[in-house]
């Protein structure tokens, strides 16, 4: 049986996609990448704003028509969209064979099973139990040469604009010696580069260990010689503290690389949104790291328009993303989730307006990255490959301030050929606003 899989939404979301596809090649289906080709197809969904479920119903929707005029007879649907809406998921996609939420992945080949049994089940497990899953099997979706360490699952914040605690649970960090084997396995099997995600990173080990672990993690891993870079995802800035600071200063494996969700600057919208922080204390932190870690890359999100926010709110944003120069930054508009605080929130702000301001923060920051990339040339940065355009005779990779998928990339000519996963020393000569050029070294 050949069985088509497609992957939506976060990094989060893939590593749970790994652990699925090793559950389904265990039990004897063959993978496939031509969805025309497959007897069977999964969906591991995506809910965390509109688009993301839009995409979602949008690749459920296209597969079904496979059913209908091709080979494929079975069609699932895991991961959080199935969660939120399981209760009637199948009721209103009746195209849909079989649902399968998060923390039921190592049930997908079962589910796949009985729905070929002409059967339409349905798995799901308390959203807060998951604990044999970070010694799961994985296959690998990255190529092999990095890889995400998903090092808890939830979130307790509750973020008025966020839906995330509702079908992904109560934070719950996975024991450091689990982590410790995977990355282990994943090093000896190739693994360079190691990315920890989490809703929450920075608040790693208060559940299990009664405090903060994520420094004594990363130093861990560090001990593992066949390990080049450590990247951290996901660092919610209330939660940075010292011992964690010192720790990505001092080990040379981890990356000085940060990524802080601020969401906002104006004190009045991040209280609405019920984050944890002021804009004193942003400011504070980002000059604090800036000057405890030489060099370092800080990456940030921001929603545009949040329920309630004026153009004085906007302009105050503006003027904090222009005066703090952020090296990356990524926007979102403000998506109304069901079953959030701020879905009931008055002053809803329309599309149009939101749109509009989102574009002036993004152009804004065009000319600030433009800028940071420019600085670097004349700079010999080591850069991960990933890959080559042989018909201009150059590489592609990444350096230590660029996380995959979100970043940008390093295009260079070079001294010798370089597979994938290997490390060059590149001069940087030009620079755009996302991406870097340059000639390798010796």
């Amino acid at each position: 049986m050949k069985l088509y899989f497609t992957s939506l939404g976060c990094d989060k979301n893939l590593v749970d996609s790994e652990r699925m596809l090793a559950v389904l090649t265990e039990r004897g289906y063959t993978l496939t990448d031509q969805p025309e080709e497959a007897d069977a197809a999964v969906v591991n969904t995506c809910c965390f704003i509109e688009d993301a479920k839009r995409e979602s119903i949008e690749q459920i929707f296209e597969l079904a028509s496979l059913k209908e005029h091709g080979r494929l007879k079975v069609l699932v649907a895991s991961g959080c969209m199935a969660e939120r809406y399981k209760d009637q998921i199948l009721d209103e996609i009746p195209e849909l064979d079989a649902v399968i939420g998060p923390t039921a992945f190592d049930k997908i080949a079962d589910a796949v099973d009985e729905a070929f049994e002409g059967k339409r089940p349905s798995y799901f497990k308390d959203i807060s139990s998951d604990s044999s899953y970070a010694s799961a099997p994985r296959i690998l979706t990255t190529g092999g040469h990095f890889a995400y360490l998903k090092i808890a699952e939830g979130c307790n914040k509750n973020c008025s604009y966020c839906a995330i605690p509702l079908f992904r649970g109560r934070y719950r960090s996975y024991p450091m010696e689990d982590l410790l084997s995977e990355a282990r396995k994943l090093a000896e099997g190739g693994v360079k580069e190691l990315i920890l995600i989490a809703e929450e990173t920075t608040l790693y080990g208060t559940d299990l260990y009664g405090k903060k672990c994520l420094h004594e993690l990363l130093e861990a891993l560090c001990q593992i010689p066949e390990l080049r870079w450590i990247r951290i995802l996901y660092c919610y800035p209330e939660e940075i503290y010292p011992e964690l600071i010192d720790t990505i200063a001092r080990e040379e494996k981890i990356c000085s690389y940060l990524d802080l969700p601020i969401q906002h600057a104006s004190d009045r919208i991040l209280k609405a949104m019920h984050r944890r922080t002021n804009q004193a204390e942003l400011r504070g932190l980002i000059q604090e790291l800036r000057e405890k870690i030489p060099g370092i890359v800080l990456r940030t999100t921001l929603i545009s328009g949040f329920p309630g926010e004026t153009e004085e709110d906007h302009e105050e944003l503006m003027g904090f993303v222009k005066e703090m120069r952020f090296d990356r930054l990524g926007a979102f508009l403000y998506s109304r989730e069901e079953g959030t605080a701020a879905a009931a929130m008055k002053g809803q702000v329309p599309k149009k307006i939101k749109q509009r301001r989102y574009d002036e923060l993004m152009s804004l920051q065009q000319g600030i990255s433009l800028e940071r990339n420019h600085a670097r040339i004349g700079q010999v940065l080591d850069v991960f490959t990933e890959g080559s355009l042989p018909e201009e005779g150059t590489m592609c990779g990444r350096s230590y301030g660029d996380a995959p998928e979100v970043d940008g990339f390093v295009f260079y000519k070079p001294l010798t050929d370089h597979m994938s996963g290997s490390f060059a020393r590149v001069r940087i000569e030009e620079a755009s606003e996302y991406d870097l050029y340059g000639s390798e070294v010796e």
